[in-house]
């Protein structure tokens, strides 16, 4: 593997940036230096007028998940491909069971594809039901590096898990080094929703803001802290969407707990006013989105640090499939693809929009998903010995987001049409250019497992 030199760039870093020059050498990051130092006569890559920031990392991508009668439908191959056009160079994956099936199987299975991808990924493994080998199961799986466990506390007989096997799941964790991450919405309180929503008939994808309250998400974050303080064990809430739940998070790591609050991209950028428009089934979601206040009140926490992480909660379902159940939003497959689009639209947002510095932008995206994950240094950062996973960004580039124009495995965007200030231009993963000018220029297969190691 040959050396590379990255010059004439601003680096930037979780916590400072400025103008830098980077060594990079099998692999790895050999060294950061001042502007012009000499370094070895070896391939340059030209970063005049561009930021390079440590390639993002996506701590919430479904990758060929199933749910009910809907499988998403890419592989590693495609939400990778996707992922490194978007400037993302990690993705964290999930193993859910399907009913009957042992966590340690699923995550085996789904672990054995990550090598068809173009750059790294980790894995979240899943519990549902509680048996008598599954706390056997999870250490064995934080041994292997499956340190973070995602469960549900909705979806009735699918993924959803009882109080109890959240606490069990939660105790083992804890002394095994290992995290829950977890999707809090009150599932009865959901269906109480649903139900008036039906009864009404409005249970269909233009009302969708209707049928999952924002009480259902505060209430089930409460119910989990409780639990979590109860053990003084972590924990980490995907995809957080209401101030009232950010705040809640907060107040408890306040107190001592180690607890974490993830938004996403759409959370943060679009707003319910789309279930108006046509086709509001492409912008079907759990939690949906919320009203334009909501949404910016929670781009406030970006700012002050209340949120850890913004993840995509990639799930690349297409307009066929979303419209299949279109008039009632308890069968349609909840998710939207966003594994390419979210580091531009979150920059264009907040770094463009002045929000939020670039520094924040590559805490939040990249460095904390890496912290969170237990990968930090070795990604999530440009520093001496971490992997050489970059991208050249260049900030002025206005651009138009197009389905017709991503590679992501669908024939929609839930951005179509927006236009957005920023874009990655070169992307570096492994010390190898793997994407240039909005093309894959390596498309070689390079995937390796990211064991995690969460900090006690």
């Amino acid at each position: 593997m040959s050396d590379l030199v990255v010059r004439g760039g601003t680096l930037v870093q979780p916590d400072w940036s400025g103008p830098a020059d980077l060594h990079l050498s099998d692999g790895v990051v050999k060294a950061v230096v001042a502007p012009g130092t000499a370094l070895p006569d070896t391939e340059v890559l030209d970063a005049t007028g561009k930021l390079v920031m440590p390639g993002g990392v996506d701590p919430h991508c479904h990758v060929g998940f199933t749910s009910g009668e809907f499988t998403s439908l890419d592989g590693y191959a495609e939400c990778t491909t996707a992922a490194v056009l978007g400037g993302t160079t990690t993705i964290v994956d999930f193993a859910i069971p399907r009913p009957g099936q042992r966590p340690i199987d699923v995550a085996a299975d789904q672990q054995a594809k990550i090598s068809q991808g173009l750059c790294d990924a980790a894995l979240h493994a899943s519990v549902v039901e509680w048996d008598d080998t599954t706390a056997e199961q999870l250490r064995s799986l934080a041994a292997d590096g499956l340190v973070t466990v995602k469960m549900f506390t909705t979806y009735r007989g699918e993924t959803m898990a009882s109080a109890d096997t959240i606490l069990k799941t939660m105790q083992v964790l804890k002394e095994s080094g290992g995290m829950v991450v977890i999707h809090c919405e009150a599932n009865p309180i959901i269906e109480e929703d649903q139900r008036r929503a039906a009864d009404r008939n409005q249970i269909d994808a233009a009302n969708m803001a209707g049928t999952r309250s924002e009480l259902a998400e505060t209430a089930a974050v409460a119910e989990v802290l409780a639990i979590a303080e109860t053990l003084d064990a972590p924990v980490y809430f995907v995809h957080q969407s209401t101030p009232a739940a950010v705040e809640l998070v907060a107040a408890a790591r306040r107190r001592g707990l180690r607890a974490y609050t993830e938004s996403v991209a759409h959370h943060l950028v679009l707003d319910d006013s789309l279930y108006s428009g046509p086709n509001p089934e492409r912008w079907v979601c759990c939690p949906p989105l919320r009203d334009r206040a909501t949404v910016e009140a929670l781009g406030g926490y970006l700012a002050n640090g209340e949120i850890t992480t913004v993840a995509s909660d990639h799930c690349c379902y297409d307009t066929a499939q979303k419209v299949s159940h279109k008039h009632d939003v308890r069968h349609m497959p909840n998710g939207l693809p966003g594994v390419q689009t979210r580091l531009p639209v979150i920059f264009s947002k907040y770094v463009a929009g002045g929000r939020i510095t670039p520094s924040r932008f590559v805490e939040l995206t990249a460095a904390n998903p890496a912290r969170t994950n237990g990968i930090y240094p070795r990604k999530g950062t440009l520093a001496p010995g971490s992997d050489a996973d970059l991208v050249l960004w260049d900030p002025q580039a206005r651009w138009t987001i197009t389905a017709s124009e991503l590679a992501q495995a669908t024939d929609y965007t839930p951005y179509e049409g927006m236009e957005v200030t920023g874009r990655p231009e070169t992307v570096v993963v492994g010390g190898r250019v793997i994407a240039a000018g909005g093309q894959i220029v390596d498309a070689t297969p390079r995937g390796r497992f990211l064991p995690g190691a969460i900090a006690r």
